[in-house]
């Protein structure tokens, strides 16, 4: 068979997404904090964009001659562009008129943190005023520096002496050292295993107790299982002796370190704020912590009067102008979509903003797309790493999308609403005789909830609840 090569001409239409396309899709899925980089960042690149500050803004007024010269053909579209429009539209609050004050959104106080205490400086501090000389202090420093937020060691004691051989340190020497580190408070610090921790705790607060020693020395497994006729057989000990002895194991803290170490707060500033005024609901864009961007009208008159301006400095504003001015537009139609996408959410899910989580409709990114008319892609974005304060919480836009669970009377119910049942169903249960997934689903089903056992444990784990039989309370 014969090659050759040809040429041909072939008409064909393609979707090329422009840099500015681009740009606008980047903008719309970008969260709060980075949204409020990147607009910082733009106006420290681009000098045609300022932020519109009372105190700092440049009266064009003020500017002499700056509107007698009329714009060229090229720029008029830049400067037509209406910025009191723009501007009202920023700060557009409701889509009910203006016949509600809207609250004033400050920030809330109390959010306002300290800094996180650290469980490594608070031991240090404690081992500076403990060590007897330098050489001690540097070894307890240094086993203090490989403790895990629970207190833990992150290695073994061979690895640990492993490392310091070269300094001259016998393991003799360490473990001398590391069991006045496990002196320190909080009681169980710097132990290898759940064992060591709770003989360490045992020991300092219940010394003399060898049921309990022996227990968590050896049998751990059935202490997990709570199996109080095994453990009465293999030590000849009376069941009521062996309740009594898990009672005061139970007062010990697994994870002494979690006493110290907390886990993080995060702030989180709402992009749509939503309130209940009268019998209808307010939607309020927040922004807080966001520039409002505009045009340095300096440059606008330089523009219009276009005297002693060099060819290649007017390429150069003309280009950063049109940039800027693209900017802004992106931003408000940014803001404007959140609302659409906010506006929608509220209309789906009056009951939820109503009466509770209880009350969650099954929605998905397609019934808002065609609510609002645009692409799931679109709102998907929009959805990515925002949040909403509603009546009933602070939730992420994410939150209101969820499977639904065929009922068998009436509409079917949120997957996030059956969560919330579960978990009340597991509240109010015996702790002494806990629910299995099995009876949980028979419950739900006289809620006409038709749901299967498998599925009760799937959200059961998702919540981070045990199961019936670790949950079982015996004393």
């Amino acid at each position: 068979m014969a090659l050759e090569i040809k040429q041909q001409v072939k008409l064909a239409q393609q979707l090329v997404m422009t840099p500015q396309l681009q740009q606008a899709l980047k903008l719309l899925q970008m969260s709060r904090l980075e949204l409020s980089q990147t607009l910082r960042q733009e106006m420290l690149e681009n000098p045609i964009l300022m932020e519109d500050i009372e105190t700092a803004e440049i009266l064009e007024e003020n500017i002499p001659d700056a509107e007698k010269e009329l714009p060229d053909a090229e720029m008029e579209m830049i400067m037509d562009f209406n910025w009191e429009n723009y501007l009202d539209g920023y700060s557009l609050s409701t889509s009910y008129g203006d016949m509600y004050e809207t609250p004033p959104v400050s920030p809330n106080y109390e959010n306002f943190i300290q800094a996180r205490p650290s469980l490594f400086k608070d031991l240090l501090w404690q081992w500076r005023l403990n060590s007897p000389d330098n050489r001690t202090f540097e070894i307890g420093k240094y086993i203090i520096g490989n403790l895990n937020e629970n207190g833990y060691l992150n290695s073994t004691v061979d690895d640990l002496t492993a490392d310091l051989e070269n300094h001259g340190l016998s393991r003799e020497e360490f473990c001398e050292v590391l069991k006045k580190i496990q002196q320190l408070d909080p009681p169980g610090i710097a132990a290898q295993d759940l064992s060591e921790c709770l003989l360490i705790q045992l020991k300092t607060k219940f010394p003399g107790n060898s049921l309990a020693e022996e227990i968590v020395s050896h049998h751990l497994p059935l202490l997990k299982r709570r199996d109080v006729p095994e453990l009465s057989k293999k030590l000849s000990v009376d069941a009521e002796e062996i309740l009594k002895t898990f009672h005061l194991i139970s007062l010990l803290d697994p994870k002494p370190g979690r006493a110290i170490t907390q886990d993080p707060i995060f702030q989180v500033i709402p992009d749509v704020y939503v309130y209940k005024i009268e019998n209808d609901f307010v939607i309020s864009l927040s922004h807080e912590s966001l520039p409002i961007l505009k045009i340095n009208p300096m440059y606008r008159s330089l523009l219009r009067k276009g005297q002693n301006l060099t060819k290649e400095t007017r390429e150069f504003i003309e280009k950063k102008m049109r940039s800027a001015v693209w900017l802004i537009k992106t931003v408000n139609q940014r803001h404007k979509t959140i609302y659409r996408v906010a506006e929608s959410i509220v209309r789906f899910q009056k009951d939820f903003l109503e009466k509770g989580v209880e009350h969650l409709h099954p929605m998905i990114l397609k019934d808002i797309a065609n609510d609002i008319e645009m692409h799931e892609s679109t709102v998907s974005r929009v959805t990515q790493g925002k949040y909403v304060s509603t009546p009933q919480g602070v939730f992420e836009f994410k939150f209101f999308f969820t499977s639904s669970i065929q009922s068998t009377y009436g509409a079917d119910l949120s997957a996030e609403s059956v969560r919330h049942m579960i978990r009340q169903i597991i509240l109010n249960e015996d702790p002494k005789n806990p629910l299995s997934d099995e009876k949980v689903a028979n419950l739900l089903k006289r809620y006409h909830i038709k749901i299967a056992r498998r599925t009760v444990a799937k959200y059961r784990e998702s919540m981070r609840i045990l199961s019936s039989k670790d949950r079982k309370k015996t004393f």
